[in-house]
């Protein structure tokens, strides 16, 4: 059988890498004579720099100083492309949520600004393209963390200006943007809209440390960025993709004029995906994340997998660390299955801990008991 190893992730536990290796373990476990191929895939988040990596190995690993998203200096990466003039920054590198303590998080004092100091850093190298993948971020500040780093100015009632985060935001009066020549990517597999129910604020919040109290006064920050944002830009929509990273969608869109592309399509044409999977006659595609729940239909990395694997009518498992699906189904997610390592008999901590070896054991079950070829 032939079978295609293209998992992201999975939060707080594995890379998409060590994921990868996981399930060739459990394939090889049942069959050696399986033929595996592996794409080393992001949704834009956590792993962004380590799937362009994998395609251009020779791409320039440039380390500069900036800050996390509570502003403790550190260093971290991002990659430049100098022939080109092409940089490919990584939010969560900067302003990610893995990056704080659990204790630590907490999105109304958090920013996107490191993220804009790597920006700023490719831009005074030379770039003409900057692709900024924004998934795991611990922000929710529309944007306007990045937006503050390169010069955009936010004024309040008094003509001060304002430093922006989640809790600053309803402050704002006034959004001076000036021009620039550079074109921006946003690379992210996120549909959610800025505001609403479903939205930045209301979806992600609370993952980022933000408690039920906190919501409103969020959600009327980010509306207030919005409305203040459209003084400026009349025509604007709030559109899907905007939520994505706090709001991060919305800030390099209108802020920087981004266009926003779907993580998971980027990193497939990057690889070729349609060659990979017509070459070689693949059976089976494996994927998995950390966490399986209604959010995952939201255009996240597991259903852009299953849209390139409709295509071409390939089946698609897929291995998480927990499943909380409620008001959709594997149906509606267009999977042939859906495969929890945490099961009622194991302990979320035991899963985190084992992940490895229980994807490994979980993967050699599911080819052991279905039939794909």
């Amino acid at each position: 059988m032939n079978i295609l190893v293209v998992p992201d992730k999975f939060k707080d536990s594995l890379s998409a890498k060590d994921a990868i290796n996981a399930i060739t373990k459990g394939i090889q476990k049942h069959n050696i004579d399986h033929n595996i191929f592996s794409i080393l895939a992001s949704d834009g988040g956590d792993g962004f720099l380590d799937a362009i990596l994998q395609v251009y190995p020779n791409m320039q690993t440039i380390k500069t100083k900036t800050v996390d998203a509570l502003g403790k200096p550190i260093i971290s990466n991002y990659l430049f492309d100098q022939q080109n003039k092409v940089a490919y920054i990584e939010l969560a590198q900067s302003s990610g949520l893995a990056l704080l303590a659990i204790d630590k998080r907490d999105c109304n004092i958090t920013s996107s600004f490191g993220t804009g100091l790597h920006i700023k850093h490719a831009i005074d190298k030379g770039a003409k393209e900057i692709f900024i993948g924004i998934g795991g971020s611990a922000t929710n500040d529309g944007g306007a963390g990045i937006a503050h780093a390169l010069g955009i100015q936010f004024l309040n009632s008094d003509q001060k200006e304002i430093v922006p985060q989640g809790d600053s935001l309803i402050d704002i009066h006034k959004i001076i943007i000036p021009q620039n020549n550079i074109k921006f990517y946003a690379i992210n597999d996120v549909t959610n809209k800025l505001l609403g129910n479903n939205g930045a604020t209301y979806t992600y919040a609370k993952q980022k440390g933000a408690s039920n109290a906190d919501l409103p006064k969020l959600e009327l920050g980010m509306k207030n960025l919005f409305d203040k944002t459209k003084n400026v830009l009349p025509d604007l929509e709030d559109l899907p993709g905007f939520g994505a990273a706090g709001g991060t969608g919305f800030g390099l869109a209108n802020f920087l004029n981004a266009k926003i592309i779907p993580g998971i399509e980027f990193i497939f044409d990057m690889n070729n995906i349609d060659k990979i999977l017509v070459i070689n006659h693949i059976d089976l595609i494996i994927t998995g994340e950390g966490k399986i729940d209604d959010q995952t239909i939201n255009g996240k990395f597991i259903v852009g997998v299953k849209n390139k694997a409709k295509r071409h009518n390939i089946p698609v498992v897929a291995i998480c660390g927990v499943a909380e699906l409620k008001k959709y189904s594997i149906i509606d997610l267009g999977l042939h299955g859906i495969y929890p390592i945490k099961t009622k008999n194991i302990s979320l901590e035991e899963s985190i801990k084992n992940a490895a070896k229980l994807i490994e054991d979980k993967v050699y079950e599911i080819l052991k008991i279905e039939k794909f070829s």
